[in-house]
C-alpha cells in the first residue's frame, strides 16, 4: 500500500504544479484546499518565491495553522511576515499547544500577548509548561494532553467518562494513571481497558514499568526509546514523580526526519532550515562560510605539495598519480566516517568501543589498500613502464587507507567530545588529513627512492 501512496501524492502535487503552470486558479484552488496540510506545506516549499505567495493566498483559513507548522522555519517566517495580526491571531487560536509553542517565537509580541490573553487559564498553563523546556527536548516534545484517571476508579466509570468526553486526542493508545497529588503511577492501555471487567480497577490493570521520559531528555534520545521499545505514545514525568504531558509517535516521527535531513545538510556545509528557493545572495552567504574553511584546508594540502616542487619537475609521472591517491583515500575515509557518525547517532558507538572499532578499520583499510595496491600498481606497471614508480604509489596507496580508516575513527569521536557536530566538520577535517598524507607520502616516497 505505502508504494502505492507515494506514487499517488506525487501525482496529485504534480497535476497541482500544472494547474498553476497553466493559470487555471479556480481548480488549482479546490486542488490546493484537498490535499492533507504536510502535502500543501511541500509544495509550498518546492515553489519559487512568486507562486508560493500565490498557494499560500489559496489555502483555507482553517487549515493554515496546521499548514504552518509542517513548515520548516525559514519559510514559515516568510510567510507570516505577510501576515497582519489579526489573520496571525486567528490562526494560532486553532492550533492545539504543543503546535502552538512551534510558532509562538515566530509571532510578533504583541500577538503573542494578545494571545495568551484570549487562552484560558488551564491552556495558558500549559502553554507556558512546554515553552519552559528547550525545542529539542521531551519536554519541547510533549503535548499536555494526557488522558489521566485515578487508580481506584473502575473500568465502568472509566468507560462512562470517556464516552461523556465524546472525543480523545489524536494518538491516543493509553491511559495514565495518577494519584491524587498527579503523581504519575504507570499506564492502563485502550486495549486492555476494553477487554477487562467492568468491575476491575484501573490500580488492577496497571502497567507500572511503562516508560516515564524525564523532560530534560534529548529529543534524539526520546526517538531512540520510541524505536526501542516500539511506542505509540509515551508519559513525561517531572522528577518530583508528576505527569507533565505525553510524547506521540507522530513527533518523534518528525524528529527523526529532521535528524536525517541534518546528516545529509551538515555533511555539504549546509544549515537545517535550508531553503531551496532561497534567494541567490542569501544560499551564497550561509554556504561561503564552509566552502571558506575548504578553501583553507586546499591550501594546506597544496603546501603539502609545494615542498616536493623539485621532485615533480623531475619524476612528473607523480603529478599523474597523485589524484588518484588522494581519491582513494578520500572514498575510504568518508567511508570509515559515514559508518562512525551513524554509530553515534543510534548510540552504538562509544568510547568504550572505541579501540576495538579503530583496529577494526584499521584492518579493513589494510585489506582494501592491498587490494587497490595491487591493482594501481599493476596498472602503473603497465602503463608507464616504471616498477619503482609502481611499489612507490602501491605503498602510499596502503599508508592512505590505513590513515584514512583511523582518522576516520578518531575524528568523529573527538568532535562528539568537543560538543561539535560531527556530520557537520568531520568531513573537511578528513579530506584534509587525506590529501596531505597522500601528497606526502607518495612525493615523500618519490623523493627517497627515484631521486
Amino acid at each position: 500500500m505505502n508504494a502505492q501512496l507515494k506514487p499517488e501524492k506525487e501525482a496529485r502535487l504534480n497535476a497541482l504544479r500544472a494547474a498553476l503552470g497553466q493559470g487555471t486558479l479556480r481548480s488549482a484552488h479546490r486542488m490546493v484546499n484537498a490535499l492533507h496540510p504536510a502535502e500543501i506545506a511541500l509544495l509550498i516549499q518546492s515553489l519559487p518565491h512568486a507562486q508560493r505567495e500565490l498557494v499560500w493566498d489559496m489555502v483555507d483559513p482553517e487549515l493554515e495553522g496546521e499548514v504552518l507548522v509542517e513548515l520548516n522555519e525559514n519559510v514559515r517566517s516568510e510567510l507570516m511576515e505577510g501576515m497582519g495580526p489579526d489573520e496571525l491571531l486567528a490562526v494560532a487560536e486553532d492550533l492545539e499547544v504543543d503546535d502552538l509553542a512551534d510558532l509562538v517565537a515566530g509571532l510578533p509580541e504583541a500577538v503573542t500577548q494578545q494571545l495568551l490573553r484570549s487562552l484560558d487559564q488551564q491552556d495558558r498553563e500549559r502553554l507556558s509548561t512546554v515553552l519552559s523546556y528547550p525545542e529539542d527536548s521531551a519536554g519541547g516534545l510533549m503535548n499536555t494532553d494526557a488522558v489521566s484517571v485515578r487508580p481506584d476508579v473502575t473500568v465502568e466509570v472509566v468507560l462512562r467518562y470517556l464516552r461523556m468526553r465524546g472525543e480523545l486526542p489524536e494518538k491516543t493508545d493509553r491511559l495514565f494513571v495518577v494519584d491524587r497529588r498527579d503523581s504519575y503511577l504507570g499506564t492502563v492501555s485502550l486495549t486492555r481497558l476494553l477487554t477487562s471487567d467492568p468491575d476491575a480497577t484501573m490500580g488492577e490493570l496497571l502497567e507500572s514499568e511503562a516508560p516515564r521520559i524525564d523532560p530534560e531528555t534529548s529529543s534524539h534520545d526520546v526517538a531512540m526509546l520510541f524505536q526501542d521499545q516500539d511506542l505509540i505514545s509515551a508519559a513525561v514525568v517531572s522528577q518530583d514523580g508528576r505527569l507533565l504531558g505525553r510524547i506521540t509517535i507522530d513527533d518523534v516521527v518528525d524528529v527523526i526526519r529532521e535528524e536525517a535531513e541534518h546528516s545529509v545538510r551538515s555533511m555539504a556545509g549546509l544549515g537545517d532550515e535550508e531553503d531551496v528557493f532561497a534567494g541567490v545572495v542569501v544560499s551564497t552567504r550561509r554556504r561561503l562560510v564552509w566552502l571558506g574553511v575548504n578553501l583553507c584546508t586546499a591550501f594546506l594540502a597544496s603546501s603539502v605539495v609545494h615542498r616536493f616542487e623539485g621532485t615533480i619537475a623531475k619524476i612528473a609521472v607523480l603529478a599523474a598519480l597523485m589524484p588518484i591517491v588522494a581519491s582513494m583515500g578520500g572514498v575510504a575515509g568518508t567511508q570509515t566516517v559515514t559508518l562512525i557518525i551513524r554509530g553515534l547517532a543510534l548510540g552504538q558507538v562509544q568510547w568504550s568501543n572505541a579501540r576495538w572499532l579503530l583496529f577494526k578499520e584499521i584492518g579493513v583499510g589494510g585489506l582494501n589498500g592491498l587490494v587497490a595496491a595491487t591493482a594501481v600498481g599493476s596498472i602503473t606497471a603497465i602503463w608507464f613502464g616504471a616498477w619503482k614508480i609502481a611499489i612507490i604509489i602501491a605503498a602510499a596507496m596502503v599508508i592512505n587507507l590505513l590513515a584514512a580508516a583511523a582518522v576516520g575513527v578518531i575524528v568523529p569521536l573527538t568532535l562528539r567530545r568537543m560538543k561539535i557536530d560531527p556530520a557537520l566538520a568531520a568531513g573537511v577535517i578528513l579530506t584534509s588529513f587525506t590529501d596531505c598524507i597522500g601528497f606526502a607520502t607518495l612525493l615523500g616516497l618519490g623523493t627517497l627512492f627515484l631521486l
